[in-house]
């Protein structure tokens, strides 16, 4: 939201202009006369005053017609996991599957736990402590699928009884342990790209979900995600959340044009019909919605063709940012009109090389 407290803006403005890092993320500072938007640290010439106004989110600062600073990249640097929440991460990835990472061993390695709690909670929406007992039930349910008994894997990843690991399994996958040839899971992985942080969700057999963090309705799209595929969303990876991940980022840098995931894409007809549609969109060009029905042999289906596109799960790879309206003029994106503008932008500018 635009922030109207002014005591709020005189303080991130003497923030701005201190360039000063704590509050990275707090506030994201449009500037009128030449219509971009930073966050505190940006190194660019300082506006005045009354040509700067401030919004509390990223996602504000878009829908205000705002475009990402080159300079300070707002929506990959205000967004990227600190360094000592990276360090988090690794050393639970380092260590036994029957050892938590404990607020001690944080602070021996100079990391504070609260700021990885804060992170986690803002970024996830668990604890850091939830995050790592997911990690564990991911790799519990792996181990007995691979034919390793239920005492056995409890042991293996650090439960000291059956009757514990049993009730933090059936919590986190909604079945006992006993019936995990029934379960299924998505795995929803966090990662930061070039217009702000994405998640990537992925079943056993490719990527269901890609998304920008702050897209609208994202937690519709989890909830309807899960009923389709009757399981529950963990944290996790496995090598199609780390191969999605490197296929966006060479997209982003403009060296790929095609994706080579696998894709699982639970809907109706007509919805996997649009979307099938909207893969053949060649890089680097447009279609209007009524080229969309046109093409599906219904020239009526205008309405229901958008609707469709509004329900796609999979950014970027499925394009529906290459769609736009009739006139020519861009229309919604739930990633916000201004990710679509500079994604068709990206495209052209490498299409045209």
């Amino acid at each position: 939201m635009l922030v109207d407290d002014q005591k709020k803006v005189s303080d991130y403005y003497r923030a701005l202009v201190e360039r000063d890092p704590s509050y990275v993320g707090v506030f994201y500072v449009g500037v009128k006369t030449t219509s971009i938007f930073c966050i505190a640290t940006c190194r660019a010439r300082k506006p005045k005053r009354e040509n700067v106004v401030f919004y509390s989110t990223l996602k504000d600062a878009l829908h205000a017609g705002f475009r990402p600073c080159k300079v300070c990249r707002p929506t990959e640097n205000a967004n990227e996991m600190p360094e000592a929440v990276r360090q988090a991460i690794d050393l639970v990835k380092q260590q036994s599957p029957k050892e938590k990472v404990k607020d001690a061993q944080l602070r021996e390695a100079g990391i504070a736990p609260e700021m990885v709690r804060r992170w986690f909670n803002k970024h996830y929406g668990m604890t850091f402590q939830a995050y790592q007992r997911m990690l564990r039930v991911n790799l519990a349910m792996q181990e007995l699928k691979s034919g390793k008994t239920a005492l056995d894997t409890a042991l293996d990843v650090g439960y000291e009884s059956l009757s514990g690991f049993g009730y933090m399994y059936k919590k986190y996958l909604g079945q006992s342990p006993k019936h995990n040839e029934h379960t299924n899971v998505i795995l929803i992985h966090r990662f930061t790209t070039p217009l702000g942080p994405m998640f990537t969700c992925a079943t056993e057999e490719g990527i269901c979900l890609l998304e920008f963090v702050e897209r609208r309705m994202l937690e519709k799209e989890f909830e309807d995600l899960q009923k389709r595929l009757k399981a529950n969303i963990i944290a996790g990876e496995n090598q199609f959340t780390k191969q999605v991940e490197q296929e966006v980022e060479e997209y982003f840098a403009g060296t790929r044009q095609y994706f080579d995931v696998p894709l699982v894409t639970p809907g109706t007809d007509f919805q996997c019909s649009v979307w099938h549609i909207l893969k053949t969109i060649p890089y680097g060009e447009t279609r209007s919605y009524q080229a969309q029905a046109d093409k599906l042999g219904n020239p009526k289906a205008v309405r229901a063709v958008a609707s469709a596109n509004g329900m796609n799960r999979i950014a970027i790879i499925i394009p529906c940012h290459r769609v736009i309206g009739k006139n020519g003029h861009l229309t919604g994106y739930a990633g916000g009109l201004e990710r679509k503008r500079w994604l068709l932008e990206h495209e052209q500018s490498i299409a045209s090389k």
